[in-house]
């Protein structure tokens, strides 16, 4: 299951081989967990880039359960695979739900960028939040990781990849953690604008 998350051409109408890639380096949240893979966000960004003109194809190098670490021992070997001139970088959840040290998780996610940007690659930032109940100082340490990367390193970011769907069961799965396949249009919306505003750049 992992390599098969690892390598995932999301579409086989993409064009060809030469064309530039869009790779999504995230967790469960891009990796179309609990759902068919052709209902996830990211096949869902395959079929818009297509409609809007755009010649990338698009690599879901996402896997359940990711966290930032992970992604600093993985990072490399996606760039060197793909060559990608986008990364989408999803990661810091499972990291911020295990309740990981915040400068930890800031070190990992700036080494992904710069280690992206060094390959030549543009990046743009999916931030997250975590529930309240992990109190009200570590919340805000958290989310604030995603703000200050995005300053510090100069790329484009939402503040919550979740906006719109973390409160609401209607688009959650039973675990009321992951969204639901009615759901995927919505992270994709909520994501698109800095997709869209950076590959134009």
């Amino acid at each position: 299951m992992i390599l098969s998350l690892l390598v995932l051409l999301l579409s086989a109408n993409a064009a060809g081989t030469d064309s530039p890639t869009v790779l999504i380096f995230g967790d469960s949240l891009s990796a179309g967990y609990g759902i068919e893979v052709d209902q996830s966000w990211a096949s869902l960004l395959q079929v818009r880039l297509e409609t809007q003109g755009y010649e990338h194809k698009v690599v879901n190098a996402s896997i359940s359960g990711e966290t930032s670490e992970g992604g600093v021992t993985r990072i490399d070997a996606a760039l060197a695979t793909f060559a990608p001139e986008l990364v989408i970088l999803e990661l810091g959840a499972n990291d911020g739900l295990r309740g990981f040290p915040t400068a930890r998780i800031k070190t990992n996610l700036a080494a992904v960028v710069t280690r992206a940007q060094a390959s030549g690659a543009k990046v743009v930032l999916l931030g997250i939040k975590i529930p309240i109940n992990y109190g009200a100082r570590y919340s805000a340490a958290f989310e604030a990781v995603f703000r200050q990367i995005s300053e510090e390193l100069n790329i484009q970011w939402i503040e919550f990849f979740m906006e719109g769907i973390a409160l609401n069961d209607e688009l959650l799965q039973d675990d009321r953690i992951h969204p639901n396949a009615m759901a995927q249009s919505l992270l994709l919306d909520n994501a698109w604008p800095i997709i869209s505003a950076t590959l134009d750049e």
